[in-house]
């Protein structure tokens, strides 16, 4: 008989269930860009600084990209925070992932935080009604909150229930769900769907609609076995969702695992974000968790997006939005490339080609943007590195450090390491966001070369550091870390011992 390798009907719709969450992420995350200058032309008229002289500067410079320099101050600084709330949002409620996941269960969690995305889609929908900055920016902050709490429980979730042969695909999904709404959120936000002035507030409500549906079908999902079991030590609820998950099969393997994971898990304390932090056992997992989601932050893919359409129109596409959107395209197009190679390639092997691959990228963009004013066919030189930058993030570094997390730790600690990773990852994107406009004026055409060195530096570190978990149980995982930390303690003891005999 299989051994629950198999996937059933009600696995399936769990994972779709969950990753509901992650594109209403993605939509959060693109849905502000497209309409810009209507949101703003918005504002200025809540704030009363819009005046037909306004109207008539911003048509005569649409498309030239000087307009921004006529913007009333109040409005540029409400817009910057409405686009910054959302990662102060997350980079806040990151740290309550462990908390929410516990306190309920996984499903239990992601039902009750859904009120926060309703909450939030409600705000911005409604926000014609009263002043559209506040309740934009309001609206912003919690969506932010939500995701920051949606993007550790839907990996947390997809990664407990997911078969160990099928593991690596199934948590990909969460960050193809992400694309997937960032696109749609582009799509949707053209100026003749939504992007536009009579629809705008639509667009930006429709942020809270996955949050609806999923509300709806998440009481159909089987809680994590390894949560009833490892953490309430309910057996025979674990058996049940085993059951539920796998169908028909014997789940004594599945037991046994967790039953040791569960020893291992009662001999140690509690573990909290602190104490992981402060803790020499969980030391290697913490590190190489915390790099590879800088690898994805610090890696220049929003650079990336910053750069295109200014490279689009150089290049002499006259609709450089579509050309944009067509990023949008190779972005879900690779991270199913990646969904199919995961589990036969490894996490490890699909990281070290994306990132080495992005770092050769960053070189040819670099020469492209240099060289572009001298030479016209180097910005189509430009435009090729995009494409391929984009296709290397998202078979590797865009989608496998969100779910290698919940593999590289096991059920005690495994909530607080995502929060400390999801931070880690909210934090570096805020940041990034907020020092790239100074960076790119300081370095210019340069910029890629400091992505590329940072990029040859997350490579060395991946290849050196990282284990491949491809087909591996948690406990085998964790016996890595085991066996790498005594080798160092005693290489450490010998070289302490070598220096006392010198002496």
């Amino acid at each position: 008989m299989e051994t629950g390798k198999q996937l059933s009907g009600t696995l399936a719709v769990a994972v779709f269930t969950a990753a509901l969450g992650s594109l209403q992420f993605g939509y959060s995350l693109g849905v502000i860009n497209a309409p810009q200058k209507v949101i703003e032309r918005h504002y200025a008229m809540s704030l009363g600084v819009w005046s037909e002289r306004s109207a008539l500067l911003e048509n005569s410079t649409e498309g030239e990209g000087s307009s921004e320099d006529q913007t009333h101050p109040d409005v540029v600084m409400y817009w910057s925070l409405s686009v910054a709330i959302f990662s102060i949002g997350g980079m806040i409620s990151s740290f309550l992932v462990g908390f929410i996941g516990d306190f309920r269960g996984r499903v239990k969690g992601m039902l009750m935080i859904n009120v926060l995305a309703v909450a939030a889609g409600l705000l911005m929908g409604l926000c014609r009604l009263w002043k559209p900055h506040i309740m934009v920016i309001t609206g912003r902050a919690i969506m932010g909150f939500y995701c920051g709490l949606t993007s550790g429980l839907v990996p947390m979730y997809i990664g407990e229930i997911a078969p160990k042969a099928y593991r690596g695909a199934l948590g990909t999904l969460h960050q193809l769900a992400i694309v997937i709404g960032i696109l749609l959120s582009q799509v949707i936000g053209l100026d003749f769907v939504l992007g536009n002035d009579e629809m705008w507030h639509v667009l930006l409500g429709l942020s809270g609609a996955p949050a609806i549906l999923q509300s709806f079908m998440l009481p159909l999902c089987p809680e994590s076995p390894r949560y009833l079991y490892i953490l309430l030590g309910k057996e025979q609820e674990a058996r049940k969702s085993l059951h539920r998950l796998k169908g028909a099969y014997d789940p004594a393997s599945d037991l046994e695992e967790m039953r040791k994971e569960k020893e291992e898990a009662d001999r140690q304390p509690r573990v909290s974000i602190r104490s992981l932090i402060l803790s020499s056992v969980y030391r290697q997992q913490l590190l190489v968790s915390l790099m590879m989601h800088l690898s994805q932050q610090l890696s220049g893919i929003n650079a990336i997006f910053y750069y295109s359409t200014a490279i689009f129109s150089k290049a002499g596409v006259s609709q450089p939005v579509y050309a944009t959107i067509g990023v949008g395209v190779i972005n879900t197009v690779f991270t199913l490339v990646s969904v199919a190679l995961v589990d036969r390639a490894g996490r490890r092997t699909l990281t070290l080609v994306g990132l080495g691959g992005m770092c050769c990228c960053a070189v040819a963009m670099t020469v492209g943007l240099r060289f572009q004013n001298n030479f016209s066919w180097m910005s189509y030189v430009s435009m090729t590195a995009i494409f391929l930058f984009v296709s290397f993030f998202e078979i590797g570094p865009g989608p496998i450090p969100w779910f290698i997390v919940a593999e590289l730790f096991s059920q005690g600690p495994r909530p607080a390491a995502i929060a400390i990773a999801g931070c880690c990852n909210w934090t570096s994107n805020f940041i990034i966001g907020m020092t790239f406009p100074y960076i790119q004026a300081w370095l210019d055409s340069y910029v890629f070369v400091l992505f590329a060195v940072l990029l040859f530096g997350f490579t060395i570190f991946i290849y050196l550091r990282v284990p491949e978990t491809k087909g591996k149980t948690f406990e085998e995982i964790a016996a890595f870390f085991q066996k790498k930390q005594r080798i160092n303690k005693d290489n450490a003891e010998l070289q302490q011992l070598k220096t006392s005999s010198d002496a």
